[in-house]
């Protein structure tokens, strides 16, 4: 494709991808020209709009009132609020299949600029990053593209939480999740991931709440789970959007895909569900009545969960930055709830082994947190500003 050639009696030459590609390339341009041009013409520089076909929705509830395209997008950014100063974009090889995120970029694989894959995007000095606004959004609502978002901010706070399960017995983990929520009085929106064999609960927040407190309440909500209804994997824990309590050096934090998008949206994927894990009618009408949580809540939510103890129930520590976090101190013994057995059936071999299915809920999990502790890797990454992925916060089985 020719740069800046593209005239509208071509496009029925060209393919989707690359159209969409000459759109990147344009959209680039404007950001690398409007960032040439002084403050005062900035403020008035008007963005470029497309021409566009609305999403129409799965299906459509005739009884609510039609949002335009405009009013869509207000709401879904009010409630997936995160960074707009860079935002991921989904990439996919032709050739080999595989898929990932990359920050999306003004230069990416322009001839003559972009180095890719000679050098990283991070160490590269041509790279202007672009910006998350209305158009963006509306572009991956419409099937355009595949947005991501960095739920982070660079002041250590966020309005979002999200879990992940992803995990065989997902519906079941992500259903177990979502009742202690509602125990909790939290309000919780399921929705199917864009893959559909796995599912994101999301929690929203008023205004912006530190991430430690907000990853707190999360772990907390994990940890009740574990104790009264289900158990969960400890990778749980990991699953957390935001992953880290502050912004790793020179990174921009683990992303989640954004949902709604056009394509997997039209196989029942990537969108919100009830307690049935049934696609609600009309998205948007769902989305208009989410509630959002105040952080003055948090608080209670992790005493009621916890009964003050650690929200991982783990190690029992008083603050996860101390010397050694993974050394718990001596613990007073605590009663379980519920009805106990009488009587336990072991067999000693290479390891003890037990019958899970002859053990309550509550004595279950226990075992496994008595077998388990804090991964002194994870904090000492996190203390020093490093990346956390592939470093579990719970080591155990």
């Amino acid at each position: 494709m020719n740069e800046g050639k593209l005239l509208q009696a071509d496009w029925e030459n060209f393919t989707r991808e690359e159209l969409l590609a000459e759109l990147t390339r344009l959209q680039g341009e404007i950001a690398r020209l409007t960032a040439l041009l002084p403050a005062t013409l900035q403020a008035q520089a008007k963005p470029v709009r497309v021409a566009r076909n609305e999403p129409s929705p799965a299906v459509r509830n005739t009884g609510a009132p039609v949002l335009s395209p405009e009013q869509k997008v207000k709401l879904f950014r009010r409630l997936f609020r995160g960074r707009t100063d860079v935002y991921p974009l989904r990439w996919e090889s032709r050739n080999s299949g595989k898929s990932g995120y990359a920050p999306a970029c003004a230069n990416e694989w322009r001839a003559g600029i972009c180095e890719k894959p000679r050098i990283r995007c991070a160490d590269c000095g041509h790279r202007v990053l672009l910006t998350l606004d209305d158009q963006v959004v509306y572009t991956h609502l419409a099937g355009d593209r595949t947005v991501g978002l960095y739920p982070l901010m660079p002041d250590g706070t966020c309005y979002l939480l999200a879990v992940d399960f992803d995990e065989e017995g997902w519906r079941e983990d992500a259903q177990a999740f979502r009742q202690s929520c509602l125990e909790m009085d939290v309000p919780v929106s399921l929705e199917i991931s864009r893959s559909g064999n796995g599912a994101h609960a999301w929690i929203f927040f008023s205004s912006a709440v530190a991430a430690r407190d907000v990853r707190r309440m999360g772990s907390a909500l994990i940890s009740h789970t574990c104790a009264r209804t289900r158990q969960l994997e400890l990778t749980s824990y990991d699953r957390l959007f935001p992953n880290q309590d502050v912004l790793p050096k020179g990174g921009f934090g683990n992303l989640i895909a954004l949902p709604l998008q056009k394509q997997p949206r039209e196989h029942g994927w990537s969108v919100f569900v009830d307690d049935s894990f049934q696609p609600y009618a009309d998205q948007w009408s769902y989305l208009a009545s989410v509630q959002t949580m105040d952080s003055r809540d948090i608080e209670g939510v992790i005493f009621r969960t916890t009964g003050g103890a650690h929200p991982l129930d783990v190690a029992f520590i008083a603050e996860e930055d101390q010397a050694e976090p993974w050394k718990p101190p001596p613990a007073q013994p605590k009663r379980l709830a519920g009805t106990m057995p009488a009587s336990l059936t072991l067999t000693l071999a290479n390891q003890l082994y037990l019958e899970k299915a002859q053990l309550p809920q509550a004595l279950l999990n226990r075992l496994i947190r008595l077998a388990a502790f804090q991964n002194p890797e994870f904090y000492r990454a996190q203390a020093r500003g490093f990346s956390v992925w592939d470093k579990p916060r719970i080591i155990g089985r």
